[in-house]
């Protein structure tokens, strides 16, 4: 008779659960993955997932706040040091490296999610909030109107998340190189940016 294997403690089974709900959400999706999936994938009955995390709902949200809070993180240091445009090319290629390196991850927060897991719009939020923070101490030494900088700061932080999509498919170029497009992008549009834009509808003929 082969030996029983060992007992898992409760956070390595509670972490065995994350990690099979993790798999199954990344290629099925919220909606079409059961509790059913997750527990055999697991090796645990359905009843330990819902001791754990009261269901599939709950366990959805532990997944998506943990990769939130690993991309935000990887980001947030990306961004922390360097002149202007080196952050915007280091917030855009730390994102992209998740992209290539964590697929499973971005699938998860790139599927439509419930309102308890919050998905891509609640990433794309902090990630606003942090770019914003460097856009803000950014306008303020060019003399610009630093309220205006959460404007730019989600607007990068969407250029780079739709362009992450797309990466997804077509694999190439190499994400240094789409790091380094996108930073051009926004850091052309940036140094040209005047004191206080004003409407084409409102300038003269």
């Amino acid at each position: 008779m082969p030996p029983r294997a060992p007992r898992l403690s409760a956070s390595a089974r509670r972490a065995s659960i994350i990690d099979a709900g993790r798999f199954v959400f990344a290629r099925r999706g919220y909606e079409a993955t059961s509790v059913e999936e997750i527990a055999e994938r697991a090796k645990v009955s359905k009843p330990v997932i819902y001791e754990h995390f009261g269901g599939k709902e709950g366990l959805y949200a532990v997944v998506v706040d943990r990769e939130m809070d690993y991309v935000v993180r990887r980001i947030s240091e990306a961004i922390a040091q360097g002149e202007p445009r080196e952050r915007l090319e280091q917030g855009a290629l730390a994102f992209l490296t998740y992209v290539k390196d964590h697929p499973d991850g971005f699938a998860i927060l790139a599927h439509d999610a419930p309102a308890a897991g919050g998905g891509m719009l609640s990433l794309l939020s902090d990630l606003g909030v942090r770019v914003s923070e460097v856009f803000t101490a950014s306008f303020k030494a060019g003399g610009y109107d630093a309220r205006a900088a959460p404007i730019y700061g989600h607007a990068l932080v969407g250029m780079v998340t739709f362009v992450g999509q797309w990466w997804t498919t077509a694999r190439k170029p190499p994400i240094e190189e789409v790091a380094t497009h996108i930073a051009a992008l926004a850091w052309m549009g940036l140094r040209h940016l005047p004191k206080r834009p004003t409407s084409i509808r409102n300038r003269p003929r």
